[in-house]
């Protein structure tokens, strides 16, 4: 090979490699891409933490507001219906009150393009700002929430724009905006601003979410979209996207191994590797129609399980957790299996008999079911307390679906949270502190029903009861925590989430 070859391949795979590196640098995480909008002082910068799921960005610029904007931006194009949802955070104390942090929908990335914005300021003040012409005056609508650390959700449905916003912990508050046309092709990213353009801010990103939600034409219970398994750090509030699949994955149970999760998929039980992101099937034999309703024993040695039998009506059974071929523990159904004694002697669960759903409990031994509840209306998700002395469980006697606790016997039902939601499934944390549950929007849901593909949150409660904290906001539903997912040591909760839309830094199945 000549030398002015050599220096050409050379200069060719060096030019390649520099592309290489800018396409990577300007397309963190799951963006396209980045870039200074406006005339900037001091260029921006957008930088992903694989290993936290975390971005952190620096920014300059005059403002986001009047005609025209200067600010740095971390881009991806989208179409059609999206829900955006970060938590947002600057780093250090500023210099301009009025610096600013997060989403952003434009129609370009001109300096006057029209867009609709999602605010956080530096003194906490929250806003929904937009401009509806290109170069024209930028408008806003306030919220009455102040908050250095706050959760940013801006969600576009047709031609509505609705900004949702909480302090950490607590429930959304929203203003929308319907008259605003960006056109169906956007930029959609976060955004920082330092409002002075002497000046460079930082900021950081936590729980980045782009989902796409269910179309209005999807049949529910026959179609499903994609699923991701989160990993919540209760300290921190922060979760990480440890798979995902675009099937739907329900009900993760957290193996009292500690290196594994169990969840159903499509009438199979898996069992995941978190060390590895990789599942594997759990054999339960003849038992092949499993749903979302299984639940592990305290000794970590027995599986119970719901799946259907030649009826088609889901019955309980029992399987070894390595699994093995099923004994049949209920008769007649629908029986949906959800929580064991510590003792291991009974199962509970929700059983519908004579058209009325309530909570039993039969032997785990096989023997007579015994009724446990018996006001009209649903009640359902049964669970021990990890002492044996309560049994937790959700009704909609009161009206809305409410979290009730009863004696291990089925006497002193009492209710435990009494709010205008509708409230699903309580978990005790294995200290038997806490109380992990799913809300759902009355809005949204009717109080006997716990759909796909909803805005909900999960919160958590001290175990007699009292206030609750939001620790993760979220779309999901039926499928999302079903199941027991608190970690062994009490500190993470595993938790299904939901979209149309996969992206490639996460695991995904083959």
């Amino acid at each position: 090979m000549s030398k002015k070859i050599l220096f050409l391949v050379l200069t060719l795979f060096a030019s390649f490699s520099s592309f290489q590196k800018a396409t990577a640098q300007n397309a963190p995480g799951i963006f396209d891409g980045q870039a200074d909008v406006g005339k900037v002082n001091t260029p921006g910068s957008g930088n992903y933490d694989a290993k936290a799921q975390q971005y952190q960005l620096s920014g300059s610029g005059t403002n986001v507001w009047a005609n025209h904007d200067e600010f740095h931006y971390v881009w991806k194009k989208m179409k059609g219906d999206f829900i955006l949802r970060t938590n947002a955070v600057f780093i250090g104390k500023g210099v301009e009150e009025h610096r600013k942090v997060g989403w952003m929908v434009r129609a370009s990335l001109d300096s006057g393009s029209k867009h609709i914005s999602a605010v956080m300021h530096g003194s906490g003040l929250t806003s929904l700002q937009f401009r509806r012409t290109t170069g024209g005056v930028t408008e806003e609508k306030k919220f009455d929430l102040t908050s250095a650390d706050e959760v940013i959700q801006l969600e576009r449905k047709g031609s509505v724009y609705t900004m949702s916003v909480a302090k950490r912990g607590e429930l959304f508050v929203s203003q929308e905006v319907s008259d605003v046309d960006l056109g169906d092709d956007v930029y959609v990213g976060i955004f920082i601003c330092s409002h002075n353009p002497a000046v460079t801010e930082k900021a950081v990103f936590n729980n980045v979410r782009i989902v796409i939600p269910a179309p209005a034409t999807l049949v529910p219970y026959k179609q499903y979209l994609g699923s991701g398994i989160e990993i919540l750090d209760l300290q921190t509030q922060n979760s990480r996207i440890v798979y995902q699949s675009p099937v739907s994955l329900q009900a993760p149970n957290w193996m009292q191994d500690d290196k594994h999760l169990l969840y159903n998929s499509d009438g199979l039980l898996y069992t995941f590797d978190l060390k590895k992101n990789m599942p594997a099937v759990l054999n339960t034999g003849s038992a092949s129609h499993n749903n979302n309703d299984h639940v592990i024993s305290f000794d970590g040695k027995w599986l119970a399980i719901s799946s259907a039998d030649q009826s088609g009506a889901s019955m309980g059974w029992v399987v070894p957790i390595t699994g093995g071929e099923p004994r049949r523990l209920t008769p007649t159904g629908p029986s949906y299996m959800h929580g064991w004694s510590p003792d291991g002697k009974w199962i509970v669960f929700c059983g519908a008999r004579n058209n009325e759903y309530d909570v039993y409990r039969v032997p785990s031994a096989g023997g007579p079911e015994e009724r446990l509840t018996t006001t009209k209306g649903l009640d359902d998700g049964p669970e021990y307390s990890p002492d044996g002395k309560y049994i937790y469980f959700n009704s909609v006697r009161s009206g809305l679906m409410q979290v009730w606790r009863m004696k291990a016997d089925g006497s002193e039902q009492t209710q435990l949270t009494n709010d205008d939601y509708n409230n699903w499934f309580p978990h005790v944390s294995p200290d038997g502190k806490w109380i992990e549950y799913i809300t759902f929007l009355k809005s949204e849901v009717a109080p006997g029903d716990h759909p796909f593909y909803k805005h909900v949150y999960l919160r958590v409660m001290p175990v007699d009861g009292g206030p609750s904290t939001v620790v993760a906001y979220l779309y999901g539903g039926q499928g999302t925590i079903n199941t027991p997912s608190w970690s062994p040591d009490s500190k993470h909760l595993a938790f299904i989430s939901n979209t149309s839309m996969l992206f490639p830094i996460f695991p995904i199945s083959k």
